[in-house]
């Protein structure tokens, strides 16, 4: 029942995206010169904050959510990413190394054994919210619920998160290559991800209800997918593969 709802939610926001566009193409010629053009809106925030505003990818899922291999850390280097760098210590001072499937129960702090639970990657949606912050996609306030103060993290500047959209949606529609090994990797995970965070139908809302269809049988096609066959093909990423394996498994 509860799929069913969050389906004809999608199907009403859907819709209401198909009458908008409708009444784009109905709006009279003279009050199309007042007002900018779609591509032209698309120039303006290809050249503005978004070269300044890269987003992690643990951050893109929070904005939209193969065989058991052991995982050595072979650079210690700071990456820059501080959840990444904390991730990358715990990985390189552990001796037996953990498996890939290990790692995720273990950053995650799904693990029964209580000697392990330092491993756990504290407060990742809080520490990423304020990355977001600090970038100016989200911005911090305060709400009160009766006896205690709640920290919220709205969103501040809605044009990232479209483009973000933008590109999830394009990535199974207008550019699907049908092969994920000629996809880009980081979009690639980005999907897997996102759809195991329950957030990547939100890119889909308000797609009309034949393109909806269509993403969603792609990234079926997707989900699919042997991830052991095919990190044994040329130029795959075998860990993408590993991770991909724990999470649809």
């Amino acid at each position: 029942m509860t799929s069913l709802t969050q389906r004809s939610s999608g199907l009403v926001q859907r819709r209401t995206e198909a009458s908008r566009n409708a009444a784009d193409k109905d709006r009279p010629s003279g009050q199309e010169e007042h007002e900018p053009r779609r591509g032209d809106e698309q120039e303006d925030d290809d050249t503005g904050d978004s070269k300044e505003t890269r987003l992690t990818l643990m951050e893109e899922v929070l904005l939209l959510g193969l065989k058991d291999r052991e995982v050595i850390c072979k650079s210690d280097a700071p990456t820059g990413d501080v959840l990444l760098d904390e991730a990358l210590k715990h990985i390189k001072d552990t001796q037996p190394p953990e498996t890939v499937q290990s790692w995720i129960e273990l950053l995650s702090g799904e693990t029964w054994n209580p000697l392990k639970l330092h491993y756990q990657l504290r407060n990742v949606r809080e520490r990423l919210a304020k990355n977001l912050v600090e970038k100016g996609v989200l911005t911090t306030e305060k709400q009160n619920f009766l006896l205690f103060d709640m920290t919220t993290h709205p969103l501040t500047n809605n044009n990232i998160k479209q483009r973000l959209i933008k590109k999830v949606q394009e990535a199974v529609l207008d550019k699907w290559v049908n092969d994920p090994h000629r996809m880009d990797k980081r979009l690639l995970a980005l999907i897997y991800l996102a759809h195991s965070s329950d957030v990547l139908e939100n890119a889909f809302a308000p797609l009309l209800d034949d393109q909806y269809d269509l993403a969603m049988k792609r990234v079926r096609q997707l989900l699919e997918l042997e991830p052991e066959g095919e990190s044994m093909k040329a130029n795959s990423n075998e860990l993408l593969w590993a991770v991909v394996a724990a999470f649809t498994k």
